[in-house]
C-alpha cells in the first residue's frame, strides 16, 4: 500500500501549499534562495500567483491527506532558455523522509520535463548531502560550484549546480 500519493498542486490547496512553503524556508533557510520573512509576509493571493507561474507537484499522505512534500518545476518564457528546466522549492516533511517521497516528487519533475524540456538545472547547498544524493541517483550531475551563492545574516552557503540529463 503507498504511503503517499504524487500529484500537481491544485488551487484549492494554495494555503496548505503555503504551509509547507513557509515550513521548509524556517527549518532550512540555508537551503532556499528564498527567504521565511519575505515569503511569510505575502498574502495567500501571491501564493496562487505562483501555482498559476509554475508546475507544482506534492506528496499528500495516504493516511491523512495531509501535503506532506512539494516540488516545483519552471520553464523560462525566454526563447533562448525554455529548452532547459528548472527543479526548485523541494521540501519533505521531517516525517516523510526516508519514506521515497523525495525520490518520487523528482521522478515526477523529470516525468513532466520529458518532451517539454531538453534539460533540467538544480542547485543544493554543499551541506546538504542527502539531497545530493538524492539527486545524483535521479541521473542529475554536478557541473559546478557556486562560492557564496546565499547570505544569510553573514554566513555564506556555497551551493552545487547539477543538470539532467548530464
Amino acid at each position: 500500500m503507498a504511503l503517499f500519493e504524487i500529484r500537481g498542486i491544485l488551487p484549492q490547496d494554495v494555503s496548505r501549499y503555503r504551509k509547507l512553503r513557509l515550513d521548509g524556508l524556517r527549518a532550512h533557510p540555508e537551503a532556499f534562495g528564498a527567504s521565511w520573512e519575505e515569503e511569510a509576509a505575502q498574502p495567500l493571493a501571491w501564493f496562487a500567483e505562483s501555482l498559476e507561474r509554475n508546475i507544482i507537484f506534492g506528496g499528500v499522505s495516504a493516511e491523512t491527506s495531509e501535503l506532506i512534500g512539494i516540488v516545483g518545476f519552471h520553464v523560462p518564457d525566454s526563447a533562448k532558455q525554455r529548452h532547459k528546466g528548472v527543479l526548485w522549492g523541494m521540501y519533505v516533511e521531517p516525517r516523510a523522509r526516508g519514506t521515497g517521497l523525495g525520490a518520487a516528487l523528482v521522478t515526477r519533475v523529470l516525468q513532466q520535463a520529458l518532451g517539454t524540456v531538453e534539460q533540467v538545472r538544480l542547485t543544493v547547498v554543499v551541506t546538504n548531502k542527502v539531497a545530493i544524493r538524492l539527486y545524483e541517483r535521479a541521473g542529475f550531475e554536478k557541473y559546478g560550484l557556486e562560492r557564496r551563492a546565499l547570505k544569510i545574516g553573514e554566513e555564506y552557503h556555497d551551493e552545487v549546480l547539477m543538470a539532467w540529463p548530464p
